[in-house]
């Protein structure tokens, strides 16, 4: 009997001790790498034959050994704090607009010279913020900021410079269209919140049974639960909505916190929202629904698309996993993989994933095993990442005149001149783009010397030239070049063909001219299939 207790007591002792032999042998090796490390930098300072920038190359060196683990474990040194409070708050100290950087266009395509040079340009200002307030506009071009010329740098170096400390001044020197001179506009720097809660809205239709809420959310940073939260029972208390279209489309996540809260508002106490599992022991975590549901018996409809990932991942895989709503539209990311935020030296900061997420139903949402890549491995889909919808509609979207125009901000340029031209338009719900729009934005193109180059046009020239170059007979080759006024595109005959889809993209351009993100939101939705999908499986 003493002998089967002592063999036990082995048994059991025995696991801990290999498990701790394991992590003293991995530790051993990252020391060993570590001196290597700091070998070859000592031997570099004290041998090389020009003075080095030590702290850059080093923050070279933790990037690029960080990109080998996986996209979503990154070093941010103290410089960069303000961009690690953005992703965690939703705040920051800034102007509130977004900006993009693009070539600047001549007055004639064909005529401009192919070295065009690059502009940064303002592309969104956020409504009721200090940039829009400051009266700047999506294409106003920024020359310099405090004195500084934006030419030869990067859109982060440029973004990093409008940044800073809420209650500083920023002066902005501005190009616009149809001004003669650029003039110079002074900003308060304020804390910049982005509203995760983008969009929301009623729909009451008489072909609905009963009115449906509508909530578009962005993000899932602090305090995001409690704007959804307010926003549902505004819908719900005083707007009527007895059913309810959570759009989490384009929603990289956040907070898992966030997450759970939100899930929470629908199913019961002590149910099982997500777990965590990874090496250590705080890794590992159950997270489990803490409250009374506020609105257990609402009918639910969540619209998802490639773009929604991590903790938008968990809120639909969840809901779906527990049979509490239908989801609509493409499978989802798949980023299933947990980062925390750590301390180190000198004031920086580590984001690391330290595990990844499982839903209710055991299911991984995680797309993609870095670990394989960590081994050399070549990466491979895993057809189980991600969610995949109740309702799978279809995403394929094809190269055509619409995505020619939209890549090179043809839409985007003459929403600029049209609302320098329009005083006013009618409000997003009801504006709606003329034959007579149309074709003045042909004449726009024209101005411009645009040129509609589709790939197969491309294609077939090169096979003229390589048939030729490959002594074809002569009646061959002609038969080919008879080919080239049928593959030659007429981009006023593509405009003609998809012009439902060309008043549609240049509309969402436009209307944000005047009434912003909400307004463009209000836009969109009109043409939006999925949403009319989610419309129709709560009926």
């Amino acid at each position: 009997m003493n002998r089967l207790i002592v063999i036990s007591l082995l048994s059991i002792l025995l696991v801990p001790y290999s498990l701790l032999a394991q992590e003293r042998q991995a530790t051993s090796r990252a020391d060993e790498c570590i001196t290597i490390f700091n070998d070859v930098m000592r031997q570099v300072d004290v041998n090389y034959v020009d003075t080095l920038n030590y702290e850059a190359l080093t923050e070279t060196a933790i990037n690029a050994m960080l990109r080998k683990i996986d996209p979503y474990t990154v070093y941010y040194p103290k410089k960069n704090e303000r961009e690690l409070r953005m992703l965690t708050t939703g705040k920051y100290g800034g102007i509130g607009s977004i900006i993009q950087q693009r070539p600047i266009k001549g007055k004639n395509e064909r005529t401009k010279a192919k070295s065009d040079s690059i502009g940064t340009f303002i592309v969104n200002p956020y409504e009721g913020k200090p940039a829009q307030r400051a009266g700047l506009m999506a294409g106003d071009r920024i020359l310099t900021v405090d004195g500084q010329k934006t030419k030869g740098l990067s859109v982060s170096e440029v973004s990093n410079n409008l940044r800073g400390v809420p209650g500083t001044t920023v002066v902005l020197e501005i190009e616009r269209e149809g001004e003669k001179k650029p003039f110079k506009v002074e900003i308060v720097r304020e804390d910049i919140r982005l509203e995760p809660v983008t969009y929301s809205a009623l729909f009451a239709a008489d072909s609905l049974s009963a009115p449906v809420g509508y909530i578009a959310l962005s993000e899932f940073t602090e305090g995001s639960a409690q704007d959804f939260t307010n926003t549902l029972d505004d819908l719900y208390y005083n707007q009527g909505a007895r059913r309810l279209i959570i759009d989490l489309r384009g929603n990289g996540g956040g907070m898992v916190d966030e997450a759970i809260k939100i899930v929470n508002l629908f199913v019961e106490k002590g149910q099982t929202v997500v777990e965590t599992k990874g090496k250590t022991a705080n890794s590992n975590r159950i997270y489990r629904t803490m409250a009374r549901p506020r609105y257990a018996d609402l009918p639910l409809v969540v619209l998802v698309d490639k773009n929604s990932a991590s903790a938008s991942e968990i809120v639909a895989g969840a809901l779906q996993d527990m049979k509490r709503a239908k989801l609509v539209g493409q499978r989802t990311f798949g980023k299933g993989l947990v980062q925390n935020v750590r301390n180190v030296a000198y004031g920086g900061h580590l984001k690391v994933t330290t595990s990844k997420y499982y839903l209710p139903s055991g299911r991984c949402i995680q797309a993609i095993d870095y670990s394989e890549q960590q081994k050399g491995h070549q990466l491979k889909k895993d057809t189980a990442g991600g969610i995949l919808p109740d309702v799978v509609m279809d995403d394929s979207s094809k190269v055509d005149i619409c995505y020619t125009l939209y890549i090179n901000h043809y839409f985007f340029d003459y929403a600029t001149r049209y609302h320098r031209q329009h005083d006013s338009i009618a409000g997003p719900k009801a504006f709606t783009l003329t034959d007579a729009d149309i074709e003045d934005f042909c004449r726009f193109l024209d101005e411009r010397g645009f040129r509609y180059d589709t790939e197969t046009s491309k294609f077939y020239a090169d096979m003229v030239k390589m048939a030729k170059h490959e002594d074809f007979d002569s009646a061959t080759i002609a038969q080919l070049e008879a080919l080239e006024p049928m593959l030659k595109p007429d981009f006023r005959e593509a405009i003609r063909r998809n012009q439902e889809e060309v008043k549609e993209m240049l509309g969402t351009e436009i209307v944000l001219r005047y009434y912003y993100q909400r307004g463009q939101a209000a836009y969109q939705l009109r043409f939006d299939k999925e949403l009319k999908r989610a419309l129709s499986e709560l009926k």
